[in-house]
């Protein structure tokens, strides 16, 4: 037995707060995909950088065709092929020259063949933007403001996986707090169990008192087993959280004892909520890229210049007559597009992105205006948690010595059992109420860092 103690407490993981929080936001999926998120952010803001380089592209082509292109009718070509013949007759004395000229003729048809069944092309094309209007200005400014939105949303991840990992941690330290308090708890009544059968047997109290301390140390036994099955609940919860296995044997460093001080009330800045929050620099950057949106649409109004060059080469060729080489020519020019009448198209587009734009605007009025709200929320929960916890100390002491007075009185005979039990019952209840005014002080200051932004690993 003392082997396989051994071995399971080899086997446990012990675990701070911190190493919860690190575990967490190494292994959350929520985490994994904002971290994708901004590397995706990074490649779209440097492949909008690219638009201001040249773009070089290559097209080939082959086609075969059922005929071919002819520059010649079929009466030239006979005509051509026959000139020396028709020639003759014409004119006597070009008979003896007939066989010369139908060959020059022939040479003629044959020069002008096209033979176009088989045709071949290449081109290779060169593009440099001049003037786009503002738009790759314009875009190149939206990606990098989507890609600080990106690190915003990671921000907002990492904060919430910390509350969430943090509010599952203090839930196992406060189980573990109520079940060493309902352990004790369960040892009062035992003893006053075994004391009241022990007063029963002497006369001082009755059957029916030993039966009530029997129902509270039944009551506490099912508090027990509540408390067990809580807890296992609360740990594997936590351990998904952190990207372990959920079966994992974890122990916590405030699972014995709440070493974690107290935090102080102390004066939040509403200004510094509004700097820090992720959610309002995320809207915050979200009206810039509306307004660089307003430039897109107006650059639709503007002309546009670019930079063409290239090479072009086909075969058949017509450099040299038709011939059945590959042959080409380079070529450059300027492509410009002026934009006239599109009927109110450009005009509509533009409105509807200044409408955007100040959507966002009253958005970002709007959660600046809630924030202010949970702030002093938040910080008025802190100071009713940290005075309520003040408040929680006083009754523990005061059942503390209650207590004491009603256990000696029933020794003495001068106090019945059913007040002992009252006093008991109010030990409880005082003892986790100050472990319940602990906990909330401690989440309630999350939630106000939470709420101001400063939620930081």
């Amino acid at each position: 037995m003392l082997m396989l103690a051994a071995a399971v407490q080899a086997q446990s993981i012990a675990l701070s707060i911190d190493s919860c929080r690190s575990l967490a936001i190494r292994n959350n999926k929520a985490m994994r995909i904002a971290d994708l998120q901004v590397e995706k952010a990074g490649h779209d803001r440097r492949a909008a950088f690219t638009k201001y380089f040249p773009r070089i592209n290559a097209q080939g082509m082959y086609m075969y065709t059922s005929r071919e292109l002819s520059l010649l009718s079929d009466e030239q070509k006979s005509t051509l092929g026959n000139l020396g013949t028709i020639a003759g007759t014409m004119v006597p004395q070009f008979a003896a020259l007939e066989p010369q000229l139908n060959a020059v003729g022939a040479g003629l048809v044959d020069a002008l063949h096209t033979d176009t069944r088989n045709a071949t092309a290449l081109t290779v094309m060169l593009t440099q933007p001049i003037y786009m209007g503002g738009k790759i200005v314009a875009y190149n400014r939206i990606t990098r403001y989507a890609e600080a939105i990106a690190q915003n949303q990671r921000n907002l991840s990492v904060q919430n996986t910390i509350v969430e990992v943090d509010e599952a941690y203090w839930r196992i330290v406060a189980l573990q707090s109520k079940r060493r308090l309902a352990e004790s708890y369960l040892n009062l009544v035992r003893k006053l169990d075994a004391d009241v059968q022990q007063i029963i047997s002497e006369g001082l109290a009755t059957k029916a008192d030993g039966l009530s301390v029997k129902v509270k140390v039944n009551e506490a036994e099912v508090t027990m087993i509540q408390i067990d099955n809580g807890i296992a609940l609360s740990k594997m919860l936590l351990c998904q959280l952190c990207g372990l296995d959920i079966d994992s044997h974890i122990t916590l460093a405030d699972e014995d004892s709440l070493r974690t001080p107290m935090p102080v009330p102390q004066q939040v800045s509403v200004e510094r909520a509004w700097q820090q929050r992720p959610e309002l620099q995320s809207l915050s950057l979200a009206a810039e890229v509306y307004h660089e949106k307003v430039k897109v649409a107006r650059a639709e109004f503007l002309p546009t210049v670019a930079l063409t060059g290239g090479y072009i080469a086909t075969n058949p060729s017509v450099f040299n007559s038709f011939e059945r080489k590959l042959k080409g020519m380079w070529n450059v020019g300027v492509a410009v597009n002026i934009p006239l009448i599109t009927s109110g198209e450009r005009i509509h587009k533009v409105r509807s992105a200044q409408a955007e734009e100040r959507i966002a605007r009253l958005q970002l009025d709007e959660v600046r205006e809630k924030v202010e709200l949970q702030v002093n929320q938040c910080s008025q929960r802190v100071q009713e948690a940290h005075e309520r916890l003040g408040i929680a100390e006083k009754s523990r002491a005061q059942a503390d010595e209650n207590l004491r007075y009603a256990t000696l009185g029933m020794k003495e005979g001068v106090i019945p059992v059913s007040n002992v039990l009252e006093a008991q019952t109010a030990w409880l209840k005082a003892h986790d109420a100050s472990v319940t005014a602990q906990i909330d002080l401690l989440l309630s200051d999350l939630y106000l860092q939470k709420s101001t932004g400063s939620v930081n690993f």
